[in-house]
């Protein structure tokens, strides 16, 4: 569904951008972002907040043209450590970093994520299909938006995003078994989905001869392992026994992000598994 750049991130984008842009500088921002048409007359301002009109009156798709247009300003670093007074952090002096935590801001507003790589994702583009539908669509900026969401509860919710970090690759070894006809295991926690995925795929380090790759496939392995009976031990999908985990904000991140790699690097070999297997059936049909 075309969803138009609403109103408060034009408003938003046209104060702030001319701060942070020359005129040639702004023209090659939107050229590169596919921005329809010719650069508007005007200031700075004008400019940007024609050009934006524009995109909404005639793109097919301008929540794609935003996340490039943003993209530079929302993929630089975050700073080291927030100045904290009394108990609440002071708004960044750094201009880009200050104009970066207001777009971040005003696309909550407006139900929008910003995903790296320039994507947006609105709330409303993954609810009518499944997760399970996403990865067979092989819908890679819908799955980092599972993983973003995951990231959203990493501060307030850390064990939350515990769960959802380990119900994404879950699904996504259950949908890998499904569609490649294996037998399910027994058991379908993560551990036992995984074993199949990984046999099936290959990724047994001693199959592999580099050792350099040998060992982060080693890694892999006890990764998604560690993910697994985090989730069992630590987060809200269980309940807890005698032994309490503390589980923290940084805790959870390096969850979601670590399940985040091995979810994309599991599709990636997954297609081009495939590739190949449909380029060799080409090959014998044409024999």
């Amino acid at each position: 569904m075309r969803k138009e750049i609403p109103a408060p991130i034009i408003a938003v984008l046209s104060e702030h951008l001319p701060d942070l842009e020359t005129h040639a500088s702004l023209d090659n921002l939107f050229l590169h972002a596919d921005a329809p048409g010719e650069p508007p007359e005007g200031s700075k301002s004008v400019k940007t907040q024609s050009w934006l009109r524009r995109i909404n009156k005639e793109s097919g798709d301008p929540l794609a043209v935003l996340g490039k247009l943003i993209e530079s300003h929302m993929e630089i670093p975050d700073p080291q450590e927030p100045v904290v007074l009394f108990g609440s952090p002071l708004p960044s002096l750094d201009p880009k970093n200050a104009f970066k935590d207001k777009l971040e801001s005003i696309l909550s507003r407006c139900n929008l994520t910003y995903i790296s790589g320039g994507y947006i994702s609105d709330g409303r583009s993954a609810p009518s299909r499944s997760l399970a539908q996403l990865i067979e669509g092989r819908d890679i900026p819908a799955i980092d938006a599972e993983f973003t969401r995951a990231l959203a509860n990493v501060n307030s919710e850390p064990r939350e995003a515990v769960s959802a970090a380990c119900n994404i690759l879950e699904s996504i070894f259950k949908t890998y078994i499904s569609d490649e006809g294996l037998p399910a295991p027994n058991k379908q926690d993560l551990q036992n989905v995984w074993k199949v995925v990984r046999g099936d795929l290959g990724f047994d380090p001693n199959l592999v001869q580099d050792d350099d790759l040998k060992k982060i496939l080693s890694g892999i392995l006890s990764v998604v392992d560690g993910i697994g009976a985090f989730r069992t031990h630590a987060s809200s999908a269980h309940g807890q026994g005698r032994k309490l985990y503390n589980v923290k904000p940084r805790h959870a991140r390096l969850a979601v992000h670590s399940a985040h790699t091995i979810a994309l690097f599991v599709l990636e070999t997954w297609d081009e598994r495939r590739g190949a297997y449909n380029a060799n059936n080409a090959l014998q049909a044409d024999v």
